[in-house]
């Protein structure tokens, strides 16, 4: 599985609402009515995430998560980054 391009990128995020790019990486914030909302959201993406072999960088705040996918490995934005990123959105639909 090799790197998206940057074109390839913007065509596959404009069909998941609020996911942006910048910095070899796709993130999104989500928010939440409460704190414990968001943690469960991350408890229940970090099981898709093992399950996946595919694994965000979170940053975890007061109603709100920061999830942000890259493959560190190839250094840029893979098919598993995109595939995840739909996941993510799913969870909290």
């Amino acid at each position: 599985m090799g790197l998206l391009s940057e074109s390839e990128i913007t065509n596959a995020i404009e069909g998941l609402p609020g996911w942006n790019f910048s910095d070899n990486e796709i993130w999104k914030e989500f928010t939440f009515d409460s704190y414990m909302e968001g943690i469960a959201f991350v408890n229940r993406l970090a099981k898709e995430a093992e399950a996946q072999n595919h694994h965000p960088d979170l940053t975890v705040g007061w109603c709100r998560v920061r999830v942000a996918f890259t493959s560190h490995d190839q250094g840029g934005v893979t098919d598993q980054c995109i595939a995840m990123a739909a996941i993510a959105n799913a969870i909290t639909a």
